[in-house]
């Protein structure tokens, strides 16, 4: 999470590293330090800079990162990437999840077709607030960073916000999302022609993969919906 929040302000994230298994948390300097040669070692490979590549990672608390292991790994994950590749993306970021959780929307606005498409992990020590999740939303769309900001943040207070399993936190949550302006559409701000219909297709997006960790909870036998005025 520190090593994200320092790249960003950067520029233009071209990558996204995620490893399960271990979550690199109160590791200290040698943790941080493993993250970021995780994202020197991806940025070599695809020739881009260290800190347009972020880093994620879930799984057991204390435990060093298997930097090395990792970075063998990296060669065949690059072969592998494909634009399709969304069913073995939201397998291999599982933890003790149960089930795989994905979800799409297709909308049109002004003559052209936009996609939203997240993946998500998480199902236990979930409180309101995230907690122990990982999700990543990606759009077609071209948003303003300014806009996306409050995009992502708008999404996140009305799902992974307001969701919890068993009342514990964590370390590492993290909500990510993607615009990459490939279809074509743009919007500059929220009074763009179109922006409220793509607003609530990511919202809804983002509400699917929170829901999906609630159903998937360790021990769940019930999903329940509070409503409160």
């Amino acid at each position: 999470v520190q090593v994200c929040k320092a790249h960003l302000p950067a520029g233009r994230v071209r990558a996204l590293v995620i490893n399960t298994g271990v979550a690199n948390a109160g590791t200290g300097e040698p943790g941080l330090a493993t993250a970021r040669a995780s994202c020197e070692a991806v940025a070599g490979l695809l020739g881009i800079q260290a800190d347009q590549v972020l880093p994620f990672s879930t799984g057991v608390i204390l435990e060093p990162l298997p930097v090395d292991k990792l970075i063998a790994g990296l060669p065949a994950a690059r072969d592998a990437l494909k634009v399709d590749g969304w069913y073995e993306a939201c397998h291999g970021i599982m933890t003790t999840d149960t089930v795989a959780k994905a979800a799409s929307r297709r909308v049109t606005i002004d003559g052209k077709t936009v996609s939203v498409t997240g993946i998500s992990k998480g199902a236990g020590m979930i409180r309101p607030n995230m907690a122990t999740m990982l999700g990543f939303v990606a759009t077609d769309a071209g948003i303003a960073e300014p806009l996306l900001r409050q995009l992502v943040r708008e999404a996140a207070d009305e799902s992974f916000n307001c969701i919890t399993v068993d009342g514990d936190t964590s370390t590492n949550d993290s909500f990510i999302l993607i615009a990459s302006g490939q279809s074509g559409a743009r919007f500059a701000d929220a009074s763009a022609p179109g922006y409220a219909v793509l607003r609530q297709a990511v919202i809804d997006v983002a509400c699917e993969l929170a829901q999906a960790i609630i159903r998937d909870g360790e021990g769940a036998t019930k999903f329940i919906t509070i409503a409160v005025e």
